[in-house]
Order: C-alpha cells, then structure tokens, then sequence
C-alpha cells in the first residue's frame, strides 16, 4: 500500500450550520487562525507504523428469533447465528464484497454474508469507546451528565490536518453528552482520546477496558488497539460488531447521540454534519460511519419498520466495501450498500412476517 498520497475523506469537514452542506466553512467566533485551519482541513492519509491509514469517522439490539437455519459462515470463534423462519422468503440485496449482519429487534436475525474474517473497521471503534464512556458514566436521557475539562493534548489535535478532529479548547469545561456528541457525529478522533483519558487515565488503559467489554459480549473475533479508529489494527466482524449495536442501542443516551443529525464545538464557532448520511431517510435513526484506505467503507446502521402494528428496530453492518481505494469511495459504497437493504428490508418485512 503506498504510504505518501493525499487523498481527502468525505465526511469531516465543518459545517457553516446546523443542517446545511458540511463541506461548508467554520462560522466566525474563534479567530482567523482556527478559522483557517478549519476550512483547509482534511482526512487525508496518514502514515502509521510504516502503514498510510486514512480515517473518516460510522453503530440497537435484537431479541434472537426463532428457526435453526443459518445463512452464510459462522461468526469466527463464536456458535452460529440462528436465522428467523421469515427471512427464508426474503430475497435481501447483500453487498457482493466484504461483510454485512442483518438482525431485527424480537424477530431475530435476517443473515450475515462474506467471510466472517476479522478486518479493519475504522471509526466504527467509535462505537465501543462511546459504549465503554456510557457503561463507567452512566446518564439519564437528555441529561448533559459529567464535566470534563479539555487537556491541552486535545486542544493541539484540534488543528491535526492528517485525521478527523472535532476542535476543542484546552481548559475549557464540556458536558460529556456534548463530547459524545463531537465523538460520534463529525467522528471527532481527539475526543475520543480525550475521553479515553478522562475516563482511565490514559488511552492504553482504556483499550484494555474496549477488550474487556468486547469478550463480555461474546465479540471473540474482535481486538481493539485503540480508541479512535486510526490503527488498521483494530480488526472486528460484522457479526461481532452487529453484538455491539444491539447492546449499545440499549441505553437512551446512545440512542439520542447517534440520532444527533449535527452538532456544534462550543467556543470554536463550527457546527459538524452527521457522517452518517443515510440519517433521516428510511426511518434510520443512527449509527455510526468509518471509513479508511485499509478498511474500506463501513457502516453501522439501524432503522425502525412496523410489522404487525409493532415498530421494530432493525439493525445492520456493512464492512469492507471497496478496500484498498480512497475512503470517499470506500464511504460511499458502504453507504449504497446499506441503502439498497435498508430499503428492501423495509419493503418486505411486513409481507414476509405475514407469511412465516
């Protein structure tokens, strides 16, 4: 893989408001020099151990169903995943490449497709760094929870042009669901680091606790190297990673921060677009976005559909679409992918509960 190209990511960039184009500039507010480097920023290829990894930032639960078919292998070093009777007669568009977990909350799983290998996923990381923060500060919904005061280190990868950042000022007093928020809208990797320290004191700490919390999900082809995403290290399966949606879904705060469609960096005068651009469409109400040259594009996504008068959580993971290739267009599959079976789950979930 080469180890010097530039390549912009798509997904990072501020926005000049809530609700508008992200590739737009910072608003004023936080003088010429963080202003500039916000508008010149980007996710570009970084050199990692001898390695390029570039980082965009992308994660419910189900109650397993009925049935003992199982679609395609088994998650690796785990049993096999029982496949609800109804998804038989569904005919689901599943990505031809990489790997992709399908499940609906109290109906069961709809299959998983591609080798159930462990891979890179990028800023999916996110998504047990955020499940780690909330399990150690537990917060009531719409609660701002804890104060966490911003460390220097944090404010200086504020101005990072070789990763995802969410700007921050060292000294300054955040609410953690306002850290959260910068974690896991714009996918913010500093304030993951940031809240790694916070939370363990330091960030080698806290990769212990993201791998504790993983084999205590049954997550056994899952090793997290760190806490943002950047290491192509850090390797999981859809199977595993669609086990910690389900889990993190559960908690209120989760589900209210991954629903967030944009978010502003107090003091900084920069508001930040979702990643996760399938937001708001199709009924989906989150997750989480991560895209790198190593990785590919990866989404983690959930959606809710009605059946039978019951409005249903569903739940996907799509990996590895287009590795190897820039993270704009590793994001851009991924989000195609998830696309096209969000839509047809949708369609035919209904009929095909009614004829299980």
């Amino acid at each position: 893989m080469p180890d010097t190209p530039t390549v912009p990511a798509p997904d990072a960039t501020p926005a000049p408001a809530a609700g508008s184009d992200f590739r737009g500039r910072a608003r004023s507010g936080f003088g010429s020099r963080f202003r500039s480097r916000f508008r010149l920023r980007r996710s570009v290829l970084v050199p990692l151990t001898a390695a390029v990894v570039l980082v965009a930032g992308t994660g419910g639960w189900y109650a397993a169903g009925g049935g003992r078919s199982t679609v395609g292998p088994a998650p690796a070093g785990g049993p096999e995943e029982e496949v609800a009777p109804l998804a038989r007669s569904m005919h689901l568009p599943w990505p031809s490449e990489g790997q992709a977990s399908v499940a609906v909350e109290g109906i069961g799983s709809l299959g998983t497709r591609g080798e159930q290998k462990p891979v890179p996923i990028a800023s999916v990381t996110k998504v047990m760094t955020a499940y780690v923060i909330l399990k150690g500060h537990p917060m009531r919904a719409d609660a701002p929870g804890a104060t966490v005061v911003a460390d220097r280190r944090a404010a200086d990868e504020s101005y990072s042009s070789v990763e995802t950042t969410a700007p921050v000022l060292a000294g300054r007093e955040y609410t953690q669901r306002r850290l959260l928020e910068l974690m896991m809208v714009p996918s913010g990797n500093n304030v993951a680091r940031l809240l790694a320290r916070w939370d363990a004191g330091d960030e080698k700490a806290f990769v212990a606790k993201m791998n504790r919390a993983a084999a205590g999900l049954g997550m056994r082809a899952t090793t997290y190297t760190g806490v943002s995403g950047m290491e192509a290290s850090t390797r999981s399966t859809s199977a595993d990673q669609l086990r910690l949606a389900r889990a993190a879904m559960k908690d209120p705060v989760f589900r209210q921060v991954v629903a967030t469609a944009s978010v502003a960096a107090p003091g900084a005068g920069a508001t930040f677009r979702n990643t996760n651009k399938l937001l708001g469409r199709d009924g989906v109400i989150g997750l989480k976005t991560g895209s790198s040259t190593p990785a590919g594009g990866n989404l983690v996504w959930a959606t809710t559909q009605e059946v039978a008068g019951v409005s249903r959580l569903v739940l996907g993971v799509v990996l590895r679409q287009r590795a190897g290739t820039t993270p704009a267009e590793g994001s851009a599959a991924a989000h195609e992918a998830s696309h096209a079976l969000i839509t047809a789950i949708r369609a035919d979930l209904p009929a095909a509960a009614n004829r299980a």
